[in-house]
């Protein structure tokens, strides 16, 4: 029996300027956590037209281990323009394939054997995905080691608080960034007080293990019950930003699987995403000197 380490949402075309490139963050976190030696699986669904057969195709040419329902949907898309700065801004279709993932007898099968998930906040924007994702979590494993990611990624309005409430309940590591923070702190209530002291309560409210703060080029910050640590964000030649969260959360998590301390597993995370920013897409070939 194989645990699993499994990316679970939205699959979709990013339509970036020079093209079309396969993104969305759970594909681009199994992606990565594959690239470093972890047995990982990509859950979505597509629809039964080219742009969905052309995703299982690739992700089987990148050796993904995929569970990818075909529904009577269209394949997700997202236009995504790049600014000045290299930032990404998205335009997300609705009522797609990865907003109806059914849960099936196979995908309760790969839960029992899932030894760690990350899942988001845009993938619970319809009903299905959401109840699909919630019954993964409750057919795992409840082991001391399992991790259950919560990568809060909020677009274009596509969450609620009950959402966020129930998601960060459900997980035991979260991952959010500075203006993700402000945003849910608005939301909860107590926005008057600083980063820092925003990542305390949430990891007490939530009894999380592990709080994952990025804040761009202003470093990242890991925190775990009186222990934080902070890492810079290396100078790079920026292509563009489109999945360096995902290689960060990969690299975290396969490196805490590997039984790495979360210091190690923190500075890991920082190079990787570093790498991503230098190329163009989501999932670039990760090189060995970071991988090994």
């Amino acid at each position: 029996m194989k645990d699993y380490v499994v990316g679970m949402g939205e699959a979709l075309w990013d339509v970036l300027p020079e093209g079309k490139k396969i993104g969305g963050a759970p594909a681009n976190f199994a992606y990565h956590v594959s690239q470093f030696g972890l047995p990982s699986c990509v859950v979505s669904a597509v629809g039964a037209d080219p742009l969905g057969k052309e995703i299982v195709e690739n992700f089987t040419s990148k050796g993904l281990n995929q569970l990818i329902a075909e529904v009577p949907y269209p394949t997700g898309t997202v236009q995504v323009e790049i600014d000045q700065a290299g930032i990404p801004q998205y335009d997300i279709k609705e009522n797609v394939a990865w907003d109806n993932i059914p849960y099936t007898d196979a995908l309760e099968e790969l839960a029992r054997k899932t030894r760690a998930v990350c899942f988001g906040s845009l993938a619970q924007r319809n009903v299905v995905s959401r109840e699909t994702i919630g019954a993964f979590l409750d057919a795992m494993p409840r082991r001391d080691d399992t991790l259950v990611v919560f990568d809060v990624n909020l677009r274009q309005g596509f969450y609620t608080k009950e959402t966020l409430c129930d998601s960060m309940t459900r997980c035991n590591i979260l991952k959010i960034n500075d203006e993700e923070l402000v945003a849910v702190s608005r939301m909860f209530g107590y926005p008057g007080i600083d980063l820092q002291d925003k990542c305390w309560i949430l990891l007490g409210k939530y009894n999380l293990r592990m709080l994952i703060l990025t804040c761009g080029i202003n470093g990242s910050y890991v925190f775990t019950p009186g222990h934080v640590s902070f890492r810079p964000t290396p100078k790079v030649e920026v292509a563009d930003t489109v999945g360096a969260g995902d290689s960060f959360t990969a690299a975290f998590i396969a490196s805490l699987l590997k039984g790495k301390p979360v210091e190690e597993a923190h500075a890991k995370a920082v190079e990787t995403s570093a790498f991503v920013c230098t190329r163009n897409g989501a999932m670039p070939t990760l090189p060995a000197s970071l991988t090994d």
